[in-house]
């Protein structure tokens, strides 16, 4: 990770008055977006702003309080003297780290009986997380459904349609691929665990696992040289 991406500037714009934060890695932009601030995307930067309609007081809370979420994860934060917090608060594990974690678990699986069971945490039809994201999506075109903008309605309609037919299909396919795993019952052949035993039939006093040497790895060939380069 380049050293840059550690350090954040958060202060008052002096020509627009805004709050903006500037700096830091997609880690960083998701502490500054769980504090609440908005994500502005432009051609040449990515930098971020408070709310629109917020108070002078609402303002420097929510800076306040992302200026320490930053630091307590290890940042190197200047701001505004008005937004220097008090204390750092505990780091918090994210239910997105939590739910990245299943990813590592895969990588580290050697069956398919253990990919199975965790892809089993996104298919399950009742309390699975593909099931709970999309009453995440019913929810909020609910919310919208009655909100009041001409907008409101086309939204409503869009989050019905992306858990319909967008994350019901992902959950079944998943569910497709989670079930031929459990039926499986088989190790990985790339991902054998090493038991560092050694056989009773291995003859070589110097054998320290029956593990077979791992695969030879031959160099990249040169790139072509281009015809006009050639004398």
């Amino acid at each position: 990770m380049p050293l840059d991406d550690r350090f954040l500037d958060i202060r008052r714009d002096p020509h627009s008055e805004e709050v903006l934060a500037r700096g830091g890695d997609p880690k960083a932009h998701s502490v500054l977006q769980r504090s609440g601030f908005v994500p502005v995307i432009r051609v040449h930067e990515t930098y971020h702003r408070a709310p629109t309609g917020l108070t002078e007081h609402d303002e420097s809370r929510l800076a306040t309080e992302a200026v320490a979420r930053l630091r307590a994860d290890g940042y190197h934060v200047e701001c505004d003297v008005l937004f220097e917090p008090g204390e750092l608060p505990p780091r918090y594990q994210t239910l997105g780290a939590t739910v990245a974690r299943l990813a590592e678990r895969i990588r580290e699986a050697t069956t398919t009986d253990e990919v199975a069971d965790t892809l089993t945490e996104l298919t399950a039809a009742h309390d699975g997380i593909l099931a709970a994201l999309g009453e995440v999506l019913t929810a909020t075109a609910e919310f919208h459904d009655g909100l009041g903008d001409a907008a409101d309605p086309h939204i409503a309609r869009r989050l019905r349609y992306l858990e319909e037919w967008r994350v019901r299909s992902i959950r079944n396919d998943l569910a497709h691929t989670r079930d031929a795993l459990a039926d499986r019952h088989a190790p990985h052949p790339g991902r054998s665990t090493c038991a560092e035993e050694v056989p009773a039939t291995e003859r070589e006093r110097s054998a320290v696992c029956a593990c077979p040497p791992p695969p030879r790895t031959l160099p990249a060939p040169p790139p072509p040289v281009a015809a006009g380069l050639r004398r």
